[in-house]
């Protein structure tokens, strides 16, 4: 497996899926290398749960360009896999997303082994178009990694849909296998003090989580928070996770005056995740573009009531007025309609977020991920 991300390195969702399925194919009897990027001082190898994890510097780390840098990453990623090579028989090679596309290819090409792509999302679909140089670029890596793959694996009808019309892919080429959810901090540090995070005991806390770019859609709950202004006073919102607007957002709190209402605490690890969802009332997903959801199914698994955006693989895992609310994407006023209904039925949002629980424990695991993948394995496996 190819992956620019793997814990504790932790970007976005890929990271915790790669280490989520890898760790049940393991179950499956499959030998499992991981080759990741190497950052810090991380160690070169480690074994974790069974999974063979190799991390290799960039041949030119440190490069503010993050083209080249990705260049540099493929290079030492296939560099890595033809050493490893040398005393493995692999059967396969399993690239996810575009930025591991390039070694994914050559080692197809030089070990003569299929190549089984997982496009997590797209550069046409999370900018509902291609308009720059940029955008292009990794459009067509994107384009390339579909057509020369052997087979592709994407997480929801929806990325089934958007591959097919996108890049052209053959339906029959493609398998839909849904993403998974840990159940619990399984990883990275034992119990330690809960930071100090503005946690307000006499408010009830929106919390929401997810990358710091515009298709996330956190621009709508700043708007939203505005528009409660004096309607909602026993509200806040907390807003994790890092990324390029992050410093744009916070701007923008402080410019309406709502930096008593809306906090966003930036990058946070799996435990402080958990105890966010522990304390919160209710967590949203206001996305504009959402492949599948890791995110959402993090708080149903916690029991938490989700509003989600009515779109992509949000709309395919909550089931409307009974394991979640959906709102219209793009629409601060359908979000504070959802909102203000789950704070007015206080059981029924409870009972909303024990039956999205018992959803989420039933069909979406990383075991059963790992079972359909574990099918597409032995279809091409050599």
């Amino acid at each position: 497996m190819l992956t620019w991300e793997f814990p504790p390195q932790i970007v976005g969702g890929l990271s915790r899926h790669v280490y989520g399925l890898a760790k049940e194919l393991v179950f499956f009897n499959w030998e499992i290398h991981v080759v990741t990027a190497k950052k810090n001082k991380e160690s070169s190898y480690e074994n974790v749960e069974g999974i063979h994890v190799w991390r290799v510097a960039p041949l030119n780390d440190g490069d503010n360009d993050f083209l080249q840098w990705v260049a540099g990453l493929n290079l030492a990623m296939a560099e890595k896999a033809f050493s490893l090579a040398e005393n493995n028989h692999f059967s396969l090679v399993h690239a996810h997303d575009w930025l591991v596309g390039a070694a994914a290819l050559c080692v197809k090409k030089f070990l003569q082994i299929p190549l089984i792509a997982t496009i997590h999302a797209t550069e046409h679909g999370r900018n509902n178009g291609i308009y720059t140089e940029l955008q292009r670029f990794i459009h067509e890596k994107e384009r390339t990694l579909a057509d020369q793959s052997d087979h592709v694996i994407v997480c929801s009808n929806f990325m089934k849909k958007e591959i097919t019309n996108v890049f052209r892919t053959a339906e029959n080429k493609i398998s839909v296998i849904a993403n998974g959810v840990e159940k619990g901090n399984r990883f990275f540090r034992k119990e330690v003090p809960f930071p100090a995070f503005p946690i307000d005991e006499n408010r009830k806390m929106i919390f929401s989580l997810g990358r710091m770019v515009a298709e996330k859609g956190f621009d709508i709950l700043i708007e939203a928070a505005r528009r409660m202004g004096e309607m909602r006073t026993d509200v806040y919102f907390i807003i994790a996770g890092n990324g390029p607007l992050l410093n744009d957002y916070k701007q923008k709190v402080q410019a309406l005056s709502l930096q008593n209402t809306v906090y966003f605490i930036g990058f946070i690890d799996d435990y402080m995740r958990i105890k966010l969802l522990e304390k919160c009332y209710m967590a949203v997903f206001p996305s504009r573009y959402e492949p599948f959801g890791i995110a959402a199914l993090e708080a149903m698994i916690a029991a938490k009531p989700v509003i989600a955006a009515n779109v992509g693989g949000l709309k395919e895992i909550i089931r409307h007025g009974r394991t979640g609310l959906l709102m219209e994407p793009d629409n601060p006023d359908s979000f504070i309609e959802q909102a203000v209904f789950l704070l007015k039925h206080r059981e029924v949002a409870a009972r909303m977020g024990e039956l999205g629980k018992k959803y989420v424990e039933n069909f979406f695991s990383w075991r059963k991920a790992a079972e359909s993948t574990d099918k597409v394995y032995r279809r091409f496996a050599r």
